[in-house]
């Protein structure tokens, strides 16, 4: 038996693959760029908007009770402390670059990074 574990078809879907995962590497590399602003939002309502350079340890009161400490340290935003029973917010690192967030279900907290401009204002349904 004579028979190739890759065929003429799959080594060009490999090759495809890799040119499509390098393409969008290089995309996602050159259009990083650092935010501005760490936005902090409980249950849906933005309550806080720090500058990203301003270094600090804030509380903030998350849903029914809940308690997570945000520190902002040189150019980055993570969750040092937090009262959710799993810890998960904690775990997901430090962020500093536009679209990247830390979110705390139980607690219903998301901390974003975004530019200045990219803060929406609040419209209602009238407006």
């Amino acid at each position: 038996m004579n028979k190739k574990i890759f065929g003429k078809n799959d080594l060009i879907l490999i090759i495809f693959l890799l040119i499509m995962t390098s393409v969008v590497g290089v995309i996602i590399f050159f259009t990083k760029h650092e935010g501005k602003q760490v936005v902090v939002s409980v249950d849906g309502v933005v309550t806080d908007i720090y500058s990203i350079e301003d270094d600090g340890t804030y509380e903030i009161q998350g849903y029914d009770g809940g308690r997570n400490i945000l520190v902002i340290a040189d150019g980055v935003a993570y969750m040092s402390e937090a009262s959710c029973p799993d810890h998960l917010c904690m775990g997901m690192g430090r962020i500093s670059n536009v679209g990247q967030s830390i979110i705390c279900l139980p607690n219903r907290v998301i901390i974003e990074i975004r530019d200045e401009k990219t803060i929406e204002p609040e419209y209602d349904t009238v407006s």
